[in-house]
């Protein structure tokens, strides 16, 4: 039952639980869920050693089936957490210099495929879902790795089939019998290529910047790069150098949570923006006056911040956070236990729909996060009860907002992920009108704790006729 309707059970006990932790119990774990910001305080410090966060990424992932052989550890910065310096820091200071050649390709990207589209009755249809994956695979690959690992074709359509490899294996592995497990997990591996490609192009990158590294701290001089494989490279333990296998190995794994939520948060958004087109407007004066701006910075656009935040709350793509894996037994102040192989977690989806936390929960309100100030002249100021006390924004992390975990553990690359979704939103909304082909039809499904969106969800995109390139 919960693996078909897990975001339903988790909410369902959250409503019954009045505060108190709960337990769901799915085919491979018994999840305990807490909500208080006590119990989350004591989720957050507990030690690596004893709390995982790690080792429910490695359940979840399956890494070493689906990521070339990746036996990662269960214990967190076992071998350095130079990546985390690597995208909050590195990466998002690079977004000015990346952001402006990242927008026009976009563009070109959206252009390209919107061309390839079947016309019935007069208008095109576009399945949503995979174009948005196609253009958020083209983004990261030119901000982690380049415009000339960008333009490797075999290279991008290994990323793009990755992801969805690794979420088939995954699932696979984790409902097979321990026992089996490993032998299917191998089987699956041969016959899935995508991992392979990737693995084989980004090595020979990684072992010729390891030759550079070793080159450099003899004295020599050599090329300078600004990507992520240098920087998660430049940020591993200088005492015990990554090797380059385990430089690829740490990309490959940032690469699957960077595409998936992306893609599907930018989709749920579009959804949005065809269900209430009375926000376009506004949203389109925004990015038609912010823009340059906002590629100059990698800051700003507060209203189509709002909106994608308002979007992101009730449409998540995931029902459950601040995933950690019990190494060892942990007691809870109340006295709620964690056995070996137990997971603790937060329910995101059922918080962010709690009217104690946002009033009128249910009501989509796409300015809710948004200040009065950055209001101003849209004729869309929202009535106070559904507005917030205090503005916020996508990439904060409080109590009341767990999309990218909580406390000494959120996520490192929220800024760049922020950044992107900008990014192809903008460029959509700038250029094109945009309404979904059967309004009625289902548009996501859920599978565990997560929502995600169907492929076949078709979009009609429409030039903008006063839009700023449009013919």
């Amino acid at each position: 039952m919960y693996l078909f309707d897990g975001p339903r059970i988790i909410e369902t006990g959250y409503n019954e639980a009045n505060g108190k932790p709960y337990e769901v119990f799915a085919p491979d774990s018994r999840y305990v869920f807490v909500t208080s910001s006590t119990h989350i305080k004591e989720l957050d410090s507990a030690p690596d050693t004893v709390l995982s966060l790690q080792a429910a990424s490695k359940q979840m992932l399956q890494p070493m089936y689906t990521m070339h052989g990746f036996n990662w550890f269960d214990r967190r910065g076992t071998e350095g957490v130079g990546f985390v310096r690597a995208l909050r820091t590195l990466l998002t200071k690079n977004l000015p210099q990346i952001l402006p050649d990242l927008s026009t390709i976009v563009k070109s990207r959206f252009d390209e495929l919107h061309a390839e589209h079947i016309i019935i009755n007069g208008r095109k249809h576009s399945p949503v879902y995979p174009v948005i994956v196609k253009l958020v695979v083209l983004s990261n690959a030119v901000s982690f790795f380049g415009k000339d690992l960008a333009k490797n074709d075999q290279f991008l359509v290994s990323a793009l089939a990755y992801i969805e490899e690794t979420l088939m294996c995954a699932e696979i592995v984790r409902l097979l019998p321990k026992a089996a497990a490993p032998y299917i997990g191998r089987l699956i591996a041969r016959y899935n290529t995508s991992h392979e490609t990737i693995y084989s192009t980004l090595l020979p990158i990684a072992e010729q910047r390891c030759q550079e590294r070793d080159l450099a701290i003899l004295g020599r001089k050599v090329p300078e790069h600004a990507d992520c494989i240098q920087w998660i490279m430049e940020t591993a333990p200088r005492q015990k150098p990554w090797t380059p296998t385990r430089v690829v190995h740490e990309l490959m794994a940032i690469w699957f949570g960077s595409v998936h939520a992306l893609s599907t948060t930018i989709t749920f958004a579009i959804h949005d923006i065809c269900v209430h087109p009375e926000y376009v407007g506004p949203l389109r004066n925004e990015a038609n006056q912010g823009y340059a701006q906002f590629e100059r910075t990698g800051v700003g656009l507060p209203l189509l911040d709002s909106f994608i935040k308002e979007s992101a709350r009730l449409t998540p793509v995931e029902s459950m956070s601040t995933r950690r894996f019990a190494l060892k037994p942990f007691s809870f102040s109340d006295g709620t236990k964690l056995a070996v192989g137990d997971w603790a977690c937060t329910p995101v989806r059922a918080i962010m729909q709690n009217p104690a936390h946002f009033p009128e929960p249910l009501t989509f309100s796409g300015f809710r996060f948004a200040s009065l100030e950055s209001l101003k002249g849209t004729n869309m100021e929202e009535s106070p009860n559904i507005s917030q006390n205090l503005p916020s924004k996508l990439v904060d992390v409080d109590d009341s907002w767990h999309v990218w975990g909580t406390g000494r553990m959120a996520c490192p690359g929220r800024y760049y992920a922020t950044a992107i979704i900008k990014v192809i939103m903008a460029q959509i909304i700038m250029e094109f009108d945009c309404q979904l082909v059967d309004p009625g039809a289902s548009r996501w499904f859920t599978w565990r704790s997560s929502m995600l969106p169907r492929k076949n969800t078709m979009v009609v995109f429409t030039a903008h006729s006063a839009g700023p390139q449009s013919q």
